[in-house]
């Protein structure tokens, strides 16, 4: 393909990326205030199951058990299509850095979704967040969290950081472990995910959307109970359940499965 009708598609695929954004705002301000919880949640997995598309994203689900409706989970951090893939399986509450609240219309975006936004180094700030977190979770809600604080490079796991844990201690729910990776039409790793270093937000989306298509596989671990446990026992049980999953350690039985394509 020659390359000014590759610049002319990815220009066509950020057109509608902006779209679906602008249709996603929309139903966030004028739809959301009308519908409870479980209609939210099923908008937000239709749009994000949309955007993956756009992205040509297919997802594969190795799930070890039924996943729970409810609890923490915790996953490793890619990129942040993270989000979405997520989103378009299991609609959820997300914790994200400040920083995300401040991208072009994503932030508007997640915002308005129900996106708990941490400041990071602010510590009353995080005990407020714990705290908000702890009662989402007693009412019932599933509330996905990136422990490592930051993306990072795929086949790289780092430390799982303890802090948000807590909530789930508190809320006495599990805690599912979820391990992500992207793949490349020949089973490579996509290195076009990987949103780290210096990259921005708009230079990212560009890679995406003019680099091969996407393969991203979802695995899920067993929940782990959070009843007498301790945050950072917690922290290191999933951290070693991501790190054997994304090393296909696990011993999970369950089928792989395409859901989206």
């Amino acid at each position: 393909m020659s390359r000014w009708r590759m610049q002319l598609r990815v220009a066509v695929r950020c057109a509608r990326v902006l779209v679906h954004v602008l249709k996603g705002l929309c139903i966030c301000t004028f739809a959301f205030p009308w519908l409870d919880r479980d209609q939210r949640l099923a908008h937000i997995g239709r749009w994000s199951a949309q955007l993956l598309r756009i992205f040509r994203v297919s997802v594969e689900l190795t799930p070890g058990s039924p996943a729970p409706t409810d609890g923490l989970w915790v996953a490793n951090h890619v990129s942040w299509m993270d989000v979405f893939v997520i989103d378009a399986l299991y609609p959820s509450r997300f914790v994200a850095k400040s920083e995300v609240r401040r991208w072009p219309l994503i932030g508007a975006l997640s915002a308005r979704a129900g996106t708990v936004f941490v400041a990071r180094g602010q510590r009353r700030a995080l005990r407020d967040t714990v705290t908000a977190l702890a009662a989402a979770l007693a009412a019932g809600e599933r509330v996905v969290v990136f422990p490592e604080g930051t993306s990072a490079a795929q086949g790289a796991l780092l430390p799982f950081r303890a802090n948000l844990f807590e909530a789930a201690v508190m809320a006495r729910t599990v805690v599912q472990p979820v391990a992500l990776r992207y793949l490349d039409p020949s089973g490579h790793l996509h290195k076009s995910v990987e949103y780290i270093g210096d990259m921005s937000f708009l230079e990212s989306m560009a890679s995406m959307l003019s680099g091969a298509p996407i393969r991203a596989v979802v695995v899920l671990a067993p929940a782990l109970p959070s009843g007498g446990a301790e945050r950072r026992d917690l922290a290191q049980r999933a951290h070693a359940a991501v790190n054997d999953m994304l090393a296909g350690r696990n011993r999970n039985t369950g089928t792989t499965a395409v859901v989206l394509s």
